[in-house]
């Protein structure tokens, strides 16, 4: 029987396997698996290991949260090694669960069971009063060749306009790809990272995990000094992200108008020390982040537009990190 594997971000995809049981019943071969806020990518990737291991089959059927979230992104790092026995589905409902489980009993492999719930999941979204549902018009898009502007061309302000420099030590993931690229309506998200710039596979799951309509794009720190310099970049909204502060302070230092940076998450490890749920700092982290403070950046500490900014140094004086 194929294996099915629940994952969310919090504890939705529990909620969802118990309201699927309350329906057909107890089940072999099913978990969920949560990441909660104080935990990284490595935690959920282990979790989803680890579930995919107690099953009794190769045969892997993935349901995450959402498409581009850190659960969905981790499970497609897996993928690559079992793509002839896993699926993975996105926009996981409880309609999409009941007909994975039930289509175990017929099918035994992940792949027909994931071709067969997409239009049952999709089907079972209704609204009331029926007038409000319309159904999506298909895309039509005009492609035309783009061709190289000289340089030297300015286009619009003719410098870069920085919605957002984020500090996310995952990223590209759910938080970003949703609320904050509806709060700062780039043009592109941009990831700057001489690491993440030599990862293939990373830049992959980057460029997948763009929002409809959002181009994203994995850069070295050169890159993007060099485009902040370019007039030919003046029409670019960008939303810009970083994995840690060193990174940042490479970027302003090489002229990079960033005045703000939010604070979104900073993962544990080891030598580092918890300042709240989410953000974990060394003592390089610190440096960093003073050099910053020093040339006039600012710091926004918020995970979505919509909690309340919180005071950076005075979390770290309360887990007194200094």
């Amino acid at each position: 029987m194929v294996g099915i594997i629940l994952a969310s971000h919090g504890d939705f995809a529990v909620g969802i396997l118990q309201s699927a049981t309350m329906i057909v019943g107890e089940q072999e071969n099913i978990a969920a698996v949560t990441l909660q806020p104080s935990e990284g990518p490595d935690d959920i990737r282990a979790k989803i290991e680890a579930a995919a291991k107690s099953f009794d089959t190769e045969e892997v059927l993935l349901l995450a949260d959402l498409w581009g979230g850190t659960p969905f992104n981790q499970a497609t790092t897996l993928f690559d090694q079992h793509q002839e026995q896993w699926a993975i589905v996105a926009g996981l409902n409880l309609p999409m669960v009941i007909e994975a489980i039930t289509s175990r009993f017929a099918m035994d492999s992940s792949h027909d069971i994931a071709r067969a719930i997409v239009p049952v999941a999709k089907e079972n979204i209704k609204v009331k009063p029926e007038e409000l549902y319309e159904e999506p018009k298909a895309a039509t898009e005009t492609k035309q060749p783009m061709q190289a502007l000289p340089e030297g061309t300015v286009v619009g302000s003719g410098q870069i306009d920085i919605g957002l420099a984020r500090l996310d030590s995952r990223l590209l993931h759910g938080q970003v790809a949703t609320a904050w690229s509806k709060d700062v309506k780039p043009t592109r998200i941009i990831v700057v990272s001489d690491q993440v710039a030599k990862d293939d596979l990373r830049k992959s799951l980057i460029t997948q995990a763009a929002p409809p309509g959002i181009k994203a794009n994995v850069i070295p720190i050169s890159k993007m000094i060099e485009i902040w310099n370019d007039p030919r970049f003046g029409a670019t909204r960008a939303l810009l992200l970083f994995e840690n502060p060193t990174d940042i302070l490479r970027v302003v230092e090489g002229g990079v108008g960033i005045k703000e940076v939010n604070v979104g998450s900073m993962a544990h490890s080891e030598g580092k020390i918890m300042i709240n749920n989410v953000l974990s700092v060394d003592k390089e982290d610190v440096k960093a982040l003073e050099a910053l403070r020093d040339k006039g950046v600012t710091f926004d500490v918020r995970k979505v537009p919509a909690d309340q900014r919180k005071n950076l140094w005075e979390l770290m004086k309360k887990a007194k990190f200094n």
